[in-house]
């Protein structure tokens, strides 16, 4: 028996990104586990996602606290839930060095945007106010700057007449659900290897050819 990959998530709101992780580990998809949910805000529907489904979960409080000492916190549970391997998914904070160097290859957030084009919190619509025809969603290996480090997997979505924020987000976000679950089984696979900026991707299965794809997304390689 394969043995999964314990991973930790950060987020701070509604939890779909956590949700596509749980149910890729549910239903097998995936060689790896979340075991422990950690949030900044109290109200985050991704804790109530984690209790829906028995996951260890826990607010972390970063009021009245410095950056390091809110961390330290969060690492410590990290730790004691002996978590290998850490998911940004939608966590509204920007990690300090001393947490990125600490944790640096072990450690992605995802993106909806295509990087390094529409940093920040508003990719999707800083992309659609631009004009842009073409962008979609990225995950990268987290480094001590916002949305920056080495690229693992992109995939593009077409801007169609009469977007509104909203309904471009919505498309973005479908496939959010398809490369983070991928980026998570490619590491549990051994199968990423950073070099430099640049992330290689080494041979192995590829979910174009085992799972179903969404029409004119075009996918990187390594999906």
């Amino acid at each position: 028996m394969t043995k999964k990959l314990r991973v930790g998530v950060l987020a701070s709101g509604s939890g779909t990104d956590l949700q596509s992780i749980i149910d890729a580990s549910e239903n097998k998809i995936i060689d790896a586990e979340v075991v422990v949910v950690i949030s900044d805000k109290q109200d985050a529907f991704a804790l109530k996602r984690a209790e829906h489904h028995g996951i260890t979960h826990f607010f972390v409080d970063p009021k009245g606290k410095t950056r390091e000492l809110h961390e330290q916190e969060v690492n410590k549970l990290l730790e004691k839930h002996k978590v290998e391997f850490i998911v940004e998914a939608g966590y509204m904070r920007l990690l300090s060095p001393w947490f990125v160097k600490k944790w640096y290859g072990k450690l992605i957030n995802i993106h909806p945007a295509l990087l390094p084009s529409f940093k920040g919190v508003n990719g999707q619509g800083d992309a659609l106010d631009y004009g842009v025809k073409i962008t979609g969603c990225t995950t990268h290996f987290t480094d001590e700057d916002m949305d920056h480090g080495p690229i693992i997997l992109q995939a593009a979505v077409q801007v169609i007449p009469n977007d509104t924020r909203d309904t471009l987000a919505q498309r973005i976000l479908e496939v959010e659900h398809q490369i983070l679950p991928r980026t998570v089984q490619l590491f549990a696979q051994h199968r990423l290897k950073i070099v430099g900026r640049k992330v290689e991707i080494l041979p192995g299965d590829s979910w174009l050819d085992k799972y179903p794809v969404i029409p004119h997304v075009l996918y990187a390689h390594g999906y």
